[in-house]
């Protein structure tokens, strides 16, 4: 998997700034980006400080690549927004609550092994890890620093096919 064309200084430093998190992180590694390349494709995301799926949709049209909606499943080469579980996503809870509680990685699968990109992970030096890695050490990690109140749960609620760089 191609490393990310930023490191982990690069992630704090643009945190520090702009305030990029996981979608400008997952979208600069998919898309084989900069953070500051992909920082004027993210419309309103620095007032916001979030990534939801519309605004994802503008990013990806407004960089130009192909790229297609598929069902929420782990994309070949791509884009996957998590929903993290817990009181949100009980029965009757808008659907509004939930999106402060979800996450963007990137995704590619290699002779059938699936990788994640996640920005929580770049202090590995490329922020690619494992699935297993990723849903055994990273997402437990992030939730107990991150959404203390999730039941650990997640399931992938949009799922993004990209043209490979």
């Amino acid at each position: 998997m191609r490393p990310p064309r930023f490191c982990l200084r690069d992630a704090e430093r643009a945190h520090d700034e702009w305030g990029a998190n996981c979608g400008p992180g997952a979208l600069a590694a998919i898309m084989d980006m900069t953070l500051d390349q992909v920082r004027p494709h993210m419309g309103d995301f620095e007032g916001k400080r979030y990534t939801n799926p519309a605004l994802m949709f503008e990013a990806l049209r407004s960089i130009g690549r192909a790229w297609r909606k598929t069902a929420p499943a782990w994309p070949d080469y791509g884009l996957a927004r998590i929903q993290w579980e817990g009181p949100w996503t009980l029965p009757g809870v808008p659907f509004r609550a939930r999106y402060r509680f979800s996450h963007w990685v990137g995704a590619q699968s290699v002779a059938g092994s699936i990788g994640i990109f996640d920005i929580n992970a770049i202090s590995n030096g490329t922020g690619w890890v494992s699935l297993a890695d990723w849903r055994d050490i990273v997402v437990p990690w992030l939730l107990e620093e991150c959404v203390p109140r999730a039941d650990g749960g997640w399931h992938i609620t949009h799922a993004i096919e990209v043209e490979r760089p």
